[in-house]
């Protein structure tokens, strides 16, 4: 075998089919690009046509009730107009005048009820995420009893939120249950830091079997296999729930604190009914927008409602930023390592390649 050097210019030049005829493989097949796009364009109506459903509901239900939102929250209040001095029927455009109210005028109110939020979210979302994986642990178990068991523990959350705040204004009465239990008259439903602590053990009582469900079906799909190989190398329940199980079941537990966070930070029906309204030891941002809409004042009963679409916006975007490859998948950097291997397979041979005669 002699090895001969080809001349770059000739090895650039010669087309790949003759090289086939020339070593006796067939030629490849050449593909249209004509075809390529007709197909591509015909696989962009289907997915056109497919999707287009949830976008027409997303834009009747998203959509034009923020667009809405935000034109109102650009109007003020009907009443005495200070140009003519007489009662105006329709409400008077005031521009930016409703923003700048909740950040000066009504700023501490604001704030407060802000604050509220923040602080309502942080604590039962971290609450529920603690709870919520031990009862998925225990419901995933195979133990004697586990359906009665998975049952008694989702059994809050299949509960409407009015019915659980109502029990829970019930065991929280002066007279009620939790008094009872601790020994002591405590008014949880004033003011007060009691109001906040009832509403915290009320809303992790009532949400945390969600974050366990998600997280029993994370659990599912992890082999037995993974315990056994652990087991045989020594490691302990701890080591394994902290190497194994976490990671495994970490995309499932981000979803579920990402739809707890968004939730709890449009708190309204249960502090609303547990503790009551007007109430600043509760108020949230929620509660804050339906106050000034009961009281006719529309224009910045919209601006709040804005103002919180863009914090719980933010919250999602920030979400999704920092542990955006976990909540969403990893799609996207498969698809370049697959990319970037097709190009470096493709890439054409240096020149002064070695050929065998």
């Amino acid at each position: 075998m002699v090895d001969a050097k080809t001349p770059p210019d000739t090895a650039a030049v010669r087309p790949s089919g003759a090289a086939d005829r020339r070593a006796g493989r067939p030629a490849a097949p050449v593909r249209s690009r004509g075809g390529q796009k007709r197909a591509t364009a015909g696989s962009g109506r289907m997915a056109a046509l497919l999707v287009s459903p949830t976008l027409l509901v997303l834009t009747v239900v998203v959509l034009y009730p923020t667009i809405m939102a935000l034109r109102e929250s650009l109007y003020g209040v009907k009443g005495l107009d200070p140009e003519t001095g007489f009662i105006s029927d329709t409400e008077p455009f005031v521009g930016l005048q409703n923003y700048a109210d909740i950040f000066g005028e009504a700023g501490d109110r604001f704030w407060n009820a802000f604050w509220n939020t923040t602080f309502f979210t942080v604590v039962t979302v971290g609450l529920e995420t603690v709870i919520g994986v031990a009862m998925a642990l225990i419901m995933h178990k195979a133990f004697q009893g586990r359906a009665l068991v998975r049952a008694s523990i989702l059994i809050p959350w299949a509960v409407p939120t009015a019915i659980s705040g109502l029990l829970w204004r019930w065991i929280f009465n002066s007279d009620g249950i939790a008094n009872a239990l601790i020994g002591h008259q405590v008014l949880w439903t004033t003011e007060g830091f009691h109001a906040k602590v009832a509403v915290i053990i009320a809303e992790v009582w009532k949400t945390a079997p969600f974050i366990g469900l998600l997280v029993l079906a994370g659990l599912q799909v992890i082999g037995k296999e993974v315990y056994e190989a652990a087991r045989m190398d020594g490691a302990s329940p701890v080591r394994q729930f902290w190497h194994i199980t976490l990671p495994l079941v970490k995309p499932a537990l981000l979803v579920a604190v990402l739809f707890r966070c968004l939730d709890a930070l449009r708190m309204f029906d249960l502090p609303y009914l547990l503790v009551g309204a007007q109430k600043n030891s509760v108020e949230t941002l929620s509660m804050l927008a339906q106050n000034e809409a009961s009281n006719v004042r529309f224009g910045p009963a919209a601006a709040y409602a804005v103002v919180l679409f863009l914090y719980v916006f933010l919250i999602a975007l920030g979400f999704v930023r920092l542990l955006g490859a976990d909540v969403v998948g990893d799609g996207g950097g498969t698809a370049r390592k697959s990319k970037r291997r097709g190009r470096l397979r493709r890439a054409p041979a240096p020149d002064g390649a070695e050929v065998s005669a």
